[in-house]
């Protein structure tokens, strides 16, 4: 066990972050660094982590699909074992810096010390062991001691891709990953803003995986520039990890007004231009008036990255009403609740709206948005139905559609391959990740649909387990989660 008193001397506490004024000036994560240094050079990373109960059932276990061993790396730091620390770490999760900086923690919503008081910060204490694992020279390649001469194809990489990538490529067979844009790393390299996570945590993380043997693509739009006959001709096996990444749309009237855009086209450049291969985003908000529809977290990307183009001003709506400060009955513990967030970048300013419907978008005369009308609703049965008379107009002459995602696109990749579709519209697949065609397997968003980077790191995992077991008939890798599980957010 961590500090026995722990959880009765010590409160829950996390990095200070930067001056507003200072962050809207550059692109880099939020928190002071002397601050982070304090959590991972010991110190109050120590004392965060003695907070840990040690439970007899941790139910963080229960809210993190990977299973982290979180009670045990805790109790490692509190020891001021940080090595021992990150291999446990490590031990359930290839990526810890991609989660421990984007993933909303359903662990600590499960943190027995939450029924009645802050939960353990365990996302934070989980990026401090990464951060001075990588500082400390720990993290290393695991090159493969054997290989078996299997060759296997990963579709996309994003983090669902990655993880099977790696664990494959670790397994002994020969991995290539395909991704059709410039860059490696899916919406980690061009949805998530800079500000959320800096890309050299992408960075050093591929670099690892390019010396474990991986290989990787750019600009290969399969289907389109390698045909799947092609692909399946050159590779033993296939994984498709290419998302959810077919958007949903607003169809008002108006919506072809130049000025609405979808989130997944506003944020890509933005992050080349805080990458340095863009000297301005084509969709800029400087001195405009921006509207962002949607709530979650694509939205306040949105948002933050309004924030730094200079907007003259931001609104974000949601057709949903605000949630409550609070766990309400419908959200027990240990499950997620449904709360009011404040993120970074509502912290930064501007204005959030609930439970309103866009009903049209205006334009000026030359075909540009310059307002949009909106509605208030209540919900009915699962029916939004406008309230009467409470229709207004607000300026907008920038607009986001961040509504979420209805599946993986579909096209001359899934096709061509034949793959089955279950009912909503993602790809089906048996218990082990394979779909309908012997040997191709599918993995993250593209089959579960959108939901969070750790559930896609937990199913490349999986997946991994599956198709090693198809190409060599056992495997020693892990599986942490079956394909029909549920996301608990």
């Amino acid at each position: 066990m961590a500090d026995p008193k722990g959880f009765l001397t010590t409160r829950r506490a996390t990095p200070a972050s930067r001056p507003v004024f200072l962050r809207l000036r550059d692109w880099r994560e939020v928190y002071e660094a002397d601050s982070v240094a304090e959590f991972t050079k010991g110190g109050k990373g120590s004392e965060q982590a003695g907070r840990c109960m040690d439970c007899g059932i941790p139910f963080c276990h229960q809210g993190c699909p990977l299973g982290n061993l979180v009670p045990e790396w805790n109790t490692l730091v509190w020891r001021d074992d940080w090595r021992a620390a990150s291999e446990r770490l490590h031990a359930t999760n290839n990526f810890p810096e991609f989660t421990g900086t984007l993933c909303p923690a359903p662990c600590e919503a499960a943190c027995v010390l939450g029924i009645n008081d802050d939960p353990v910060s365990i996302k934070r204490v989980e990026i401090s062991i990464i951060d001075r694992a990588w500082d400390e020279g720990w993290v290393t390649p695991q090159a493969p001691t054997v290989k078996t001469g299997k060759k296997v194809a990963v579709v996309g990489s994003g983090p669902a891709g990655l993880a099977a990538a790696q664990q494959l490529t670790r397994a002994g067979h020969d991995v290539v990953v395909y991704e059709r844009a410039d860059a490696i790393g899916g919406l980690l390299r061009y949805g998530i803003p800079e500000f959320k996570m800096e890309k050299f945590r992408l960075d050093r993380r591929l670099a690892q995986m390019r010396a474990e043997g991986t290989l990787f693509q750019t600009g290969v739009d399969i289907g389109v520039d390698i045909s799947v006959e092609q692909l399946r001709a050159d590779h033993d096996a296939v994984v498709l990890a290419g998302g959810a990444t077919a958007w949903r749309d607003l169809p008002v009237p108006g919506r072809d007004l130049a000025g609405i855009h979808q989130a997944m086209e506003y944020l890509p450049p933005a992050n080349k231009v805080a990458a340095g291969s863009l000297d301005r985003s084509p969709i800029h908000a400087e001195g405009k008036h921006v509207v962002v529809i949607g709530g979650g977290d694509t939205g306040a990307d949105c948002v933050g990255t309004a924030h730094r183009q200079g907007a003259k001003s931001v609104t974000q709506l949601e057709i949903m009403p605000r949630p409550a400060e609070t766990r309400s009955e419908l959200h027990p513990w240990p499950t997620y609740p449904m709360l009011y967030r404040v993120t970074s970048a509502h912290e930064e300013g501007g204005e959030r709206v609930y439970a309103v419907s866009t009903t049209e978008f205006v334009g000026d005369e030359q075909g540009n948005v310059r307002a949009l009308r909106l509605t208030e609703v209540v919900n009915e049965g699962g029916r939004f139905v406008p309230v009467e008379g409470s229709e207004r107009e607000i300026p907008a002459e920038l607009v986001t559609l961040a509504m979420g995602f209805v599946g993986p696109e579909k096209g001359p990749l899934l096709d061509g391959l034949g793959v089955d579709l279950d009912p909503r519209g993602n790809v089906a697949r048996a218990r082990d990740y394979q779909t309908n065609v012997p040997g191709v397997f599918t993995a993250g968003d593209m089959g579960r649909g959108q939901s969070l980077i750790v559930w896609a790191i937990a199913e490349g995992r999986a997946a991994a387990a599956g198709v090693d077991t198809y190409l060599t008939g056992r495997t020693v890798l892990p599986r942490p989660i079956e394909p029909t599980d549920r996301p608990l957010v």
